[in-house]
């Protein structure tokens, strides 16, 4: 899926979450050219090669040299790399409280017993 705004370009940070996406979705390392074939549409090689060269120096996705180009695979696991997205949103914040509040009230019930069910158990480990 590709967010779009004004004028037809994507949304800021999309493209770059649809590149960690193909590259999550593959056991293994990936060329720019795969991933862009991965992506569809007419997006250019070079904005493919480009986004990924800013991956790379975010830290997100290692790479190595394959011929004249890299292979690429990210740095964590999806579900590692949200986690660590969360606790950035709650780094230095002042009212780290009223965020939690707002996200606990905005879970569905199912994620809101998983949850529980995890700082229970995170709870029990600390105690052991």
């Amino acid at each position: 899926m590709t967010v779009t705004i004004k004028g037809g370009r994507r949304a800021p940070g999309t493209l770059e979450a649809e590149v960690m996406g193909v590259l999550w979705a593959h056991a293994e390392p990936m060329t720019a050219t795969e991933v862009q074939a991965a992506i569809g549409g007419d997006l250019a090689y070079n904005t493919v090669q480009t986004i990924m060269i800013r991956l790379h120096d975010k830290g997100l996705v290692a790479r190595r040299r394959a011929g004249r180009g890299h292979l690429y695979w990210p740095v964590e696991d999806a579900a590692t790399a949200a986690a660590s997205q969360m606790r950035a949103a709650l780094a230095g914040r002042p009212d780290r409280q009223a965020v939690l509040q707002q996200f606990a009230a905005t879970l569905e019930e199912a994620d809101a017993v998983a949850l529980r069910d995890l700082l229970d158990a995170a709870r029990r480990r600390r105690r052991s």
